[in-house]
């Protein structure tokens, strides 16, 4: 007799209704995992796009991800010039509100120059920039689509082709345009930059200021030697892309990842109260079951072995049930989720472990309970 298998069979309604509500609950503890690692792929995508070994920002500077940094745009002839450098290119990244259809939208606009790199990884709909002005590629996340017009400040841009999965750590779509066009509306939307570039000696009015430069080297290169090489200029400041990626995860989503990881925790402790509760009062409405079978003679262990079979039942379902409804829903979430394998695994073995944790009261009233108890009214 399997007392586990029997409160299945007997209360079946009530089991599934209950793992169900569990479900729900183990789908948000999914859900935040999720969405930090959808937050750490998105945010580590726009940085590993370019596909280039060294960014070189503004002195002091960790990166235009982390922070503000404006150099002066002819510091690329200068980086390319550097022994090892094979490649590079003057990239600027900034948040945007723009006008499209009516509606008004949040881009994370990327200026870069065409045959350098900086631009998209692909394009899954339409084409590239063809032209120097007024063409944007923009993430598809944004709902445009080849052919919209989208405003920025006095100026319109023309969708000519879609990426995918191109997206800031906030969240906002990626949207691509030249270089040229970049720092034009840059200077009209924020004229105090180039105020205070022109106040750091860059000229009047002049707009030739990036976010970085990007660089790609040679295989036999040494990046540490052409970072060296670069900080000796005193303005400007080098980070190889391993150190890139580990600002952005590390210290950029930081907060994200703590408070994320903080109410993941609530939920799991929640979650182990529910069952915890739920298999007690499983246990107190057998009480009379579980002192017949100790007082013919049934080992404490097979009590216990029953106890926790339920309680793993019930975790079980509810993790699979919660695991289906997060992987069924997961693209009508406003950002991205991310469930890998490993994060899924690891979090069944900690639902493992929390019913095994949580049947322990339950275990602890069954063995409390006198076999005399059988023989009452």
């Amino acid at each position: 007799m399997n007392l586990a298998w029997r409160e299945i069979r007997h209360n079946s309604g009530r089991f599934v209704f209950t793992g169900v509500g569990l479900g729900l609950l183990l789908g948000v503890v999914l859900s935040m995992i999720g969405i930090y690692r959808g937050m750490v792929v998105d945010a580590l995508t726009i940085a590993r796009t370019p596909d280039v070994d060294l960014w070189v920002v503004e002195a002091n500077s960790r990166g235009p991800f982390a922070e503000s940094s404006r150099i002066p745009g002819d510091t690329r002839e200068a980086v390319a010039r550097m022994p090892g450098v094979t490649a590079a290119g003057s990239v600027t990244y900034q948040s945007v509100e723009a006008t499209a259809g009516g509606r008004k939208m949040r881009l994370y606009v990327i200026g870069y120059e065409p045959g350098r790199p900086g631009g998209p990884a692909e394009i899954i709909v339409g084409r590239g920039l063809g032209r120097s002005h007024f063409e944007i590629v923009a993430d598809r996340s944004s709902k445009l689509v080849p052919g919209d017009v989208v405003t920025f400040g006095r100026d319109r841009y023309t969708v000519v082709g879609l990426t995918a999965y191109h997206v800031s750590s906030g969240g906002d779509p990626a949207a691509f345009v030249t270089l040229r066009d970049a720092q034009q509306f840059q200077a009209e939307l924020d004229p105090a930059a180039v105020r205070l570039q022109a106040a750091r000696g860059a000229g009047s009015g002049s707009i030739d200021t990036v976010s970085a430069v990007i660089a790609r080297l040679a295989p036999a290169a040494s990046v540490e030697a052409v970072a060296a090489g670069i900080a000796r200029w005193k303005h400007l400041s080098a980070i190889a892309q391993a150190d890139q990626e580990a600002i952005l995860t590390g210290s950029h989503i930081d907060r994200a990842r703590r408070q994320i990881g903080l109410f993941t925790g609530l939920l799991l402790a929640v979650s182990a109260v529910v069952i915890a509760l739920i298999i007690y009062t499983m246990t107190m409405e057998k009480l009379k079951q579980i002192a017949t079978l100790k007082l013919i003679g049934a080992p404490d262990r097979t009590i216990t072995a029953m106890i926790v079979q339920q309680a793993l039942a019930l975790g079980l379902i509810g993790f699979f049930m919660g695991w289906a409804l997060i992987v069924a829903i997961k693209d009508i979430f406003p950002r991205r989720i991310v469930l890998d394998t490993d994060n899924v695994t690891q979090l069944g073995i900690v639902i493992v472990a929390v019913c095994l944790l949580a049947s322990g009261l339950g275990v602890r009233a069954a063995l409390k309970v006198d076999p005399a108890t059988a023989l009452g009214g």
